[in-house]
């Protein structure tokens, strides 16, 4: 590119510019707003119940007809399963990130329906659910009444007709799942001695119903084929099915030929009652409606925020009198808010670096040149971003802070060097602005290609690693490629129009003060670096103590993924001992919810007694709660952190003695798992024996909760879930003329729910349910009065026929990948990194699992596994493309290395600062490695340019060097400085993001300061070596 064309026609630059600004500008309010890009793995949700089934007669008829299909679908990484001894199956597949969830769902639905007809009758008429679901819980909202008109029977119904059929429409909503109270269902209370006394067996009830409520197609008079001159046609219509109690009642179960009639309503108790009684919900302790909203891995969470809030105010409008909705938990917020903070840290950086530019070039029409070019670039970004289909989310974010300091650096050598020549050789501006683009144009360019260079490989990485470096790498690029643009275009013509031949020396006293101090040390820099190349053995010496210190020092840095943050919520699950009703599970939950709100910092205790969170099924004796904790900016400034709050609420916890309650942080990536913290899986790849697994768990769970390096360790896993165990006698079953469906039928329509069929009502279709009166079946007693029809149309006392004994069997089983599982969940304690507690648990695990028992990881340890230690081929790759370049561009095999050696001290101060910040080497530290990498390398081509020029002018290896390192000395530094300063509010964020922020800033600030001390002295001597090793 030829800058005399824009240094001569400066309009034409400018334009350029507005232009790029301008386009810029509008991309931003086209572009959606994420806290990460789309990292999440689809996942697909099968559903289905078995009312009365065991947990291992789940596994048996159902999960493992279902899983055999399903298992191989495109594109799936694992399978996980549970079935529960509510009768609740819950499968997840989870898929590979990228692929397309629609068409996993169609593909997981399809192997479903090749498995229906091996399922169970029942389990085919309850219906089997596939649906596309993330993990993320993007909402929590409750719907309740402040003066209790109603009761949860009505509000959760309300909430299903009015709130769910609405928020379900709104796109990117993968479910709504609703928690207390339950579908409306009519409810036939069976009175059992009256059944008995009239020799009624339950079977009869069914079948009556069954026979007079179901849908009629009775046709229609005069319909075609008919009778010629047919004048009229008909559609006659009767009552098919029922849909008030009261025509409930008056079914008739048993008519005799003169004698009375048997109804319904003579039997049992009908009413509009629940579906379900299993689960509870509450608000601060007061009966609520509890509405999760989950999305759609591919979805903008906050369009569907806004969307959701926009549809709840429109409905609210409605609402009957006495009746609230309120949004009691948002994840959205932790996305704008640590978005807008990252937002506030670009602004402090762009002041900052305009400072230092000012500082060094102490004049505000110099000064202006390389500020222009931040936003000019850092606008142009974004236009880059919405054409590639990007989002502003926290990884372009940083990308965006980083650049900042990356964007002047071309303007300045442009600003700096246009003056040197002013000053030196006394040029005009436009005759300065034109040699100093001839001097440094083949710098700008190959500083440039160098950085993009430095991206390329870490577009071929795939997962969650893959694409955060690849958004990082393709914002920087981009900013970096429009800086090159501005500073061969906008830049020199700016140099031109601005600077004047007759400019004088500032006298502002700061200004005299920085020049006096930075004169001194550039004399003294210069003497050094020429006692360097004169003697550069011990500078090479003290250049490999750098390095093994640098590599010792990141070796003794913990490894770490994705940092937790806080995210204005922690959960908490809760389980009480085996065999305990809801109600008593309620009465528990009501104490910790109290206990939690009572904390510093609170804000609402959401509970759903009733359902396990963990693994997605009901419960009785278990609970979740989501506590929700007050904005960031009241919180912090008390020290008030999430981290703290969590194991606060852990020490609260143990005033409720009979409830063992697991609290935890949500996962650092919304929608990959429930929890923050490690998910370590045992596999039974041997058999399907509960027993050996839970023997192999226990062992193992041992051994971790008494090592220091593991907090808040727990398992669902339980073997002692107690339960009755009724035997039929089947000889004397036949002897007596009893039917063994109809004991079973008995038992079904009793102690369990029979569902019998549907009624239409409020516009939807409800089931018709058949049970016993709850005092009919509360004690072992009452199941042995219980009759069965035997032969002669009497009735035989069930206490006859069985033997009932108690017994123990796990709560619910899992399966992983189609082997018998159980989960180890639980967190790093303070000051130990994922990677380490990962490691700590696979040793553990090799020292006490028996053959036969396997071990994985699930959920955000999956991907931490998954991605494994690809740092270091990155690093390696990034290395080498800059040195492939490099070599075409000086056409040398050697001279490269005088660029690439600098960067390793670079790594020291990274590793430095990591380890006396205590920030683990996480992800994010290792994106601002990569970017150390380019940085170090950019300042090294600024020394090497020059000196390769003087050299090729006829100067003596060392001289160029020296001379070279002399003339950019204040140009490496101005833009070192810019850098470094730029990055600094990262290192010292706070609030939402904050982790994430210090990590890449602890990485680019420790690095870079090291990269120039050491640079400045070590690139002249490489070049020395170097140059007479190529023969120069």
């Amino acid at each position: 590119m030829n800058s005399d064309t824009f240094i001569d026609h400066p309009y034409l630059a400018v334009v350029i510019a507005i232009v790029i600004s301008l386009v810029g500008a509008l991309a931003i309010f086209a572009l959606p707003v994420a806290q990460y890009p789309n990292v999440t793995p689809p996942q697909v949700s099968i559903t289905t119940t078995y009312p009365g089934a065991s947990a291992q007669e789940l596994l048996d008829s159902v999960i493992e007809p279902i899983e055999t299909q399903v298992n191989g679908v495109r594109d799936l990484i694992y399978l996980s399963s549970t079935g529960s001894n509510s009768g609740s199956v819950s499968i997840t597949a989870t898929f590979r990130i990228g692929s397309d969830g629609r068409a996993n769902t169609q593909d997981t639905q399809d192997r479903v329906n090749w498995a229906l007809p091996q399922l169970p009758e029942t389990v085919q008429r309850e219906g089997v659910i596939v649906q596309e679901q993330s993990g993320n819980i993007l909402m929590a909202m409750t719907l309740y009444s402040p003066n209790r008109s109603y009761d949860t029977l009505f509000l959760s119904n309300y909430a299903t007709i009015q709130l769910k059929k609405r928020l379900s429409r709104i796109p990117g909503v993968a479910n709504i799942q609703i928690f207390g109270g339950s579908d409306y269902a009519m409810r036939f209370w069976l009175d059992t001695d009256k059944l008995a006394a009239m020799n009624l067996p339950v079977s009869e009830v069914v079948r009556a119903v069954q026979n007079q409520n179901l849908l009629v197609s009775s046709g229609a008079v005069g319909a075609a084929p008919n009778l010629p001159g047919e004048p009229l046609k008909y559609t006659v219509r009767t009552r098919g099915r029922l849909t008030d109690p009261a025509q409930f009642r008056d079914i008739v179960v048993r008519s005799t030929p003169g004698g009375p009639q048997v109804r319904l309503g003579d039997v049992a108790r009908i009413e509009l009652g629940g579906e379900s009684y299993s689960t509870a919900a509450s608000l601060n302790n007061q009966p609520a409606v509890m509405l999760l909203v989950y999305q759609q891995s591919d979805a903008n969470g906050i369009a569907i925020s806004d969307a959701c809030r926009a549809a709840i105010a429109e409905l609210s409008q409605s609402f009957p009198p006495d009746l609230a909705c309120g949004f009691q938990y948002d994840s959205t917020e932790f996305i704008r808010a640590s978005v807008r903070d990252v937002a506030v840290t670009l602004a402090t950086a762009v002041v900052l670096v305009a400072l230092v530019t000012l500082l060094f070039l102490q004049n505000w029409r110099m000064a202006l040149v390389p500020t222009l070019a931040i936003p000019v670039s850092i606008l142009g970004t974004f236009a880059g971003l919405r054409l590639l289909g990007y989002s502003i989310n926290m990884v372009t974010l940083f990308g965006l802070v980083l650049a900042i300091g990356i964007v002047v650096d071309d303007a300045i050598i442009v600003i700096e060097n246009v003056h040197r020549l002013m000053v030196e050789e006394k040029l005009a501006p436009r005759e300065a602005a034109s040699r100093s683009m001839r001097q440094i144009t083949g710098a700008i360019i190959a500083t440039t290609l160098v950085l993009l260079a430095m991206f390329v490989p870490i577009c071929f990485l795939s997962g969650i690693t893959g694409e955060l470096y690849r958004q990082f790498g393709v914002t920087i690029s981009t900013a970096v490629l429009l800086s090159a643009v501005n500073a061969l275009t906008l830049s020199p013509a700016l140099a031109a129009l601005l600077l004047k031949p007759d400019m004088v020396e500032s006298r502002f006293f700061l200004f005299r003060w920085f020049n006096a101090g930075f004169g001194a040390i550039s004399k003294r820099y210069g003497g050094g670096v020429a006692a360097a190349v004169r003697r550069f053995l011990p500078v090479l010496a003290v250049y490999l103590v750098l390095t093994g210190a640098a590599v010792w020092t990141f070796h003794r840095v913990p490894g770490g993924f994705i940092p937790e943050e806080d995210q204005g919520v922690f959960f908490a699950g809760i389980r009480l001992p085996p065999g305990s009703s809801l109600e008593r599970t309620e009465e528990k939950v009501a104490e910790l919810s109290a206990i939690f709100k009572k904390l510093p910092g609170v804000r609402d205790v959401l509970a759903a007694p009733g359902f396990n969170i963990l693994n997605r099924t009901p419960a009785a004796n278990n609970a979740f709660l989501v506590v929700v904790l007050e904005p960031w900016d009241r919180r912090l400034k008390r020290g008030l952190s999430a981290a703290k709050l969590v194991r606060e609420a852990e020490r609260a916890s143990f005033l409720v003695p009979e409830a063992f309650t697991m609290v935890f942080e949500p996962p650092p990536i919304p929608g990959i798992g429930t929890a923050g913290g490690f998910n370590f899986v045992l596999e039974n790849t041997a058999g399907s024996d509960p027993d050996a697994l839970g023997a192999a768990l226990d062992a193992m769970l041992e051994e971790v909760m008494a090592n220091p390096k593991f907090t808040n360790v727990f398992t669902t896993f339980n073997l002692n879930c107690p339960y009755l165990k009724l035997e039929i006698d089947r000889e004397k079953a036949l002897r007596l003329g009893v039917d063994l469906q109809s004991i079973y039928s008995t038992l079904e329509g009793t102690l369990g729910v029979n569902y019998i069929n549907d009624f239409n009502r409020f516009g939807q279709v409800y089931k018709v349910e058949l049970q016993a009166e709850p005092g009919a079946r509360d004690t072992m007693e009452k199941i042995r009065r219980l009759h069965v029809p035997g032969s002669g149309n009497t009735m035989v006392p069930l206490d006859s026929l069985i033997r009932l004994s108690l017994h123990t069997a796990p709560e619910f089983l899992s399966r992983y990948n189609l082997f018998l599982s159980a989960e180890l969940q639980g967190s790093p304690a303070p000051g130990v990194s994922s990677g380490e507690a990962m490691s700590e648990l696979e040793a553990i695990a090799a020292r006490t699992l028996p053959p036969g028992i396997d071990h994985a990881w699930t959920d955000m340890s999956y991907q931490q596994k998954l991605a494994g230690n690809q740092a270091l081929p990155v690093f390696a790759l990034a290395l080498l493309f800059i040195y492939l370049f490099l070599a075409a561009l000086y056409e040398s095999w050697v001279l490269p290395f005088s660029v690439i050696l600098a960067v390793f001290p670079s790594l020291l101060g990274a590793a430095a600062l990591l380890m006396l910040t205590g920030i683990a080497d996480n992800i994010y530290t290792q994106i601002g490695v990569v970017l150390l990498f380019a940085m170090s390398c950019k300042s090294s081509i600024l020394i090497v340019d020059f000196a390769l020029q003087r050299s090729r002018e006829g100067a003596d290896a060392s001289a160029a060097a020296v001379e070279a390192a002399k003339l950019r000395f204040r140009a490496i530094v101005m833009t070192g400085a810019a850098f470094v300063l730029g990055t600094l509010p990262l290192l010292y964020a706070s609030g939402p993001g904050a982790a994430s922020q210090r990590s890449i800033g602890a990485a680019v600030v420790g690095g870079m300061t090291c990269a120039v001390l050491f640079g400045v002295f070590l690139v002249p001597v490489f070049y020395r070596i170097c140059r007479r090793g190529a023969g120069g």
